[in-house]
């Protein structure tokens, strides 16, 4: 995961941190709130389960509150924010606490507001020439999206050869099933997904089934 300059004081700092946040676990969970008040219990869950990265997305109005709620009260979460499209997101996510920014594409104008925010960042592609466009300002670490829809790990086993200092964390249409496949490549540091959040475990409260599958997700690289 690419950010600016180092910070020695941060368990996250830059370069390390890049591999830190993508290397924290085999999966990084992709989640939608809802209700702001099941943010605390799922991300303790996926804490507990072994899978601390959790990216919170940004397509409900409590998003933010969900960030700052995890932020505040979950201290093995490292959380961050998901489908971030504009510079103005971007610093709204930093001051909820978000430690790491994932958007689904990317503009000069985005990567410039993520690369000043402070915290490391994954912007999205799709194509052979946005992962040159990235490399050649520096990026390394990159969201896939969508995954499967995009060329899936054939696509990924393809760029490995010409493009080995790119790294990747694919993202759309993965499970649990195919998310083996991905993590056997070697430009794929972890996926994301939402698989371990079932709507109905969610609506219940089943914290104890999200827990479970976490555990599940966290064992898959091994």
């Amino acid at each position: 995961m690419s950010s600016p300059s180092p910070s020695a004081s941060s368990p996250l700092s830059p370069s390390p941190l890049s591999s830190s946040v993508l290397e924290l676990a085999p999966v990084v969970p992709v989640v939608v709130v809802e209700d702001v008040s099941d943010a605390v219990p799922l991300a303790r869950a996926l804490v507990a389960g072994g899978l601390p990265a959790i990216e919170v997305t940004l397509r409900t109005p409590v998003a933010l509150d969900a960030i700052r709620a995890i932020a505040g009260e979950v201290p093995g979460a490292v959380v961050g924010a998901g489908t971030v499209i504009s510079p103005a997101q971007v610093a709204d996510c930093v001051a909820a606490g978000a430690r790491f920014l994932v958007s689904p594409g990317w503009t000069d104008t985005l990567l410039d507001a993520m690369k000043a925010s402070g915290v490391p960042f994954l912007p999205g592609v799709s194509t052979t020439s946005e992962v040159v466009a990235l490399l050649e300002r520096g990026v390394h670490d990159m969201k896939f999206f969508p995954a499967q829809a995009a060329g899936g790990t054939a696509y990924l086993k393809s760029l490995a050869g010409p493009l080995p200092q790119a790294r990747f964390c694919p993202t759309g249409g993965i499970g649990p099933a195919v998310a083996p496949e991905y993590l056997a490549l070697p430009n794929v540091l972890c996926v994301g997904g939402s698989w371990m959040l079932p709507a109905d475990a969610i609506a219940s409260g089943d914290w104890g089934r999200v827990e479970k599958l976490a555990r599940e997700a966290a064992a898959l690289a091994s």
